[in-house]
């Protein structure tokens, strides 16, 4: 332990895991330490079942009728990958997808009017869907097209629209789209959580549902990956990738103090002892005084022995309830999941409900999505507070992650490492760098 380190990461959270795989791979030396006894922080699954029961307080424990605790593999966090988003390319790039085994989302669904319908993501779909009247689809084809053969580096292709000037809102006004129709693509196909975006210039929207398109286009059924044996999968593998490139992994270590020195991190005492560092990367619960409250997301974890109505069946599947569909500011969210991702007991599903917290009756602002949901076996309501850092870390070299926001995707986390990864490190985080260190390490043939 008393040893001098490059990097010491605290917390094993997908973010720090993931940070703590690019630096060892970088050829840093890296320690990273938990104060859990287990891997993922916030982003664990939890497993058995009766852990899940302790964890919320429930002293009863699992009745007989959810079968076997260790069945399940219960996420914290719900999020999707998207097939061709970043994290899926890091996936890609470090190799560890030789550890996970992934299946595809059946399905993403958007609610319209106390509804739900199948997110149209092609044209054949947008023509079939129920979503829009037959002018409508029409005009939404167009737009799609044009949003397909959009090349920001082709001038050709922008059909009149500055993709740093125009704002989405315009974008959609020079296709004639309906209210409804901008609901769904801005908030089903773009994933935006509000409605801010539509003054900003458009060229993020767009790429945005190129992303969505493109993703789709891999597997078909739906732009979104999932793993076995849940998210808690995920941190593990970028665990085994630094410890592969030398990273020393300490869990069970309870972190007493981040020491400083003139401003400057210097090393972290644990137990007694102090290992020394350059630079440290935390989750912001190791750094309570160097973060601000952003706000609070609310995620209820329901047990069904049924799919979600109106879904097909689907034994995994996205419901996205944009905010002007039910009056508010941010979208809701459904993810689901069941036994056939090996995280439930058969015939069990797993539907995660997550939303950013607007009034002081979180558990009220979800209701529109329980319903969706009904019969419910069991619930369980956690309320989250979002952290940021006020510490850009320039100075100190101390670097805190964000807390995993209501997106059901990761897409805002791995912007969040890629931005501290420049902070760290000064220069853009860059796949194909650590492909070609990869390839010094292990030679051409092994790849």
């Amino acid at each position: 332990m008393d040893e001098e380190y490059d990097v010491i990461v605290l917390g094993t959270g997908l973010t720090e895991c993931i940070l703590s795989g690019i630096m060892s791979v970088n050829g840093k030396k890296v320690l990273h330490m938990d104060r859990n006894p287990y891997y993922g922080g916030e982003s664990s699954s939890i497993t058995p079942l009766e852990e899940l029961y302790k964890r919320f307080g429930i002293p009863d424990g699992p009745p007989e009728s959810m079968g076997r605790g260790r069945d399940w593999n219960v996420d914290l966090i719900p999020k999707f990958l998207m097939a061709n988003g970043q994290l899926v390319k890091m996936l890609l790039y470090t190799e560890v997808t030789r550890y996970l085994d992934f299946k595809v989302v059946e399905g993403s669904f958007v609610y319209k009017g106390g509804k739900i319908y199948k997110v149209p993501s092609t044209e054949t779909e947008a023509l079939a869907s129920n979503l829009m009247g037959m002018f409508e689809k029409r005009r939404f084809r167009k737009f799609l097209v044009f949003v397909a053969n959009f090349d920001e580096n082709d001038p050709k292709t922008y059909e009149g629209v500055d993709p740093k000037l125009t704002t989405m809102r315009d974008v959609y006004k020079k296709f004639d789209l309906g209210q409804d129709v901008i609901d769904f693509t801005g908030h089903a196909l773009a994933l935006y959580r509000t409605d801010d975006y539509l003054d900003q210039p458009c060229l993020e929207t767009i790429n945005r549902i190129k992303l969505y398109s493109e993703s789709l286009a891999r597997y078909g059924k739906s732009p979104y990956l999932y793993p076995l044996y849940g998210l808690g999968e995920l941190p593990q593998g970028f665990a085994r990738l630094s410890a592969i490139y030398g990273g020393t992994y300490m869990l069970n270590k309870p972190v007493e103090e981040i020491v400083t020195e003139n401003g400057h991190v210097i090393g972290v005492k644990s137990e007694g002892e102090v290992a020394r560092c350059k630079q440290l990367i935390c989750d912001p619960s190791y750094l309570q005084d160097r973060v601000r409250k952003v706000g609070q997301v609310i995620r209820v974890i329901c047990v069904l022995s049924h799919p979600i109505k109106n879904t097909n069946e689907a034994n995994s599947c996205q419901i996205i309830i944009p905010q002007n569909q039910v009056n508010r500011k941010s979208d809701i969210y459904v993810c689901m999941i069941s036994y056939a991702h090996n995280v439930a007991a058969q015939g069990k599903y797993i539907a995660i409900v997550s939303t950013t917290v607007e009034t002081s009756e979180p558990e009220k602002e979800i209701e529109p999505a329980l319903e969706l949901l009904e019969p419910i076996d069991h619930k369980f309501v956690a309320i989250s507070d979002l952290y940021e850092s006020t510490d850009d870390g320039s100075e100190s070299q101390i670097f805190s992650s964000r807390s995993y926001d209501a997106t059901t995707h990761f897409e805002t986390t791995c912007n969040d490492i890629k931005d501290i990864y420049k902070r760290m490190t000064g220069s853009d985080f860059d796949f194909e760098n650590m492909k070609r260190k990869q390839n010094d390490v292990f030679g051409e043939d092994a790849q």
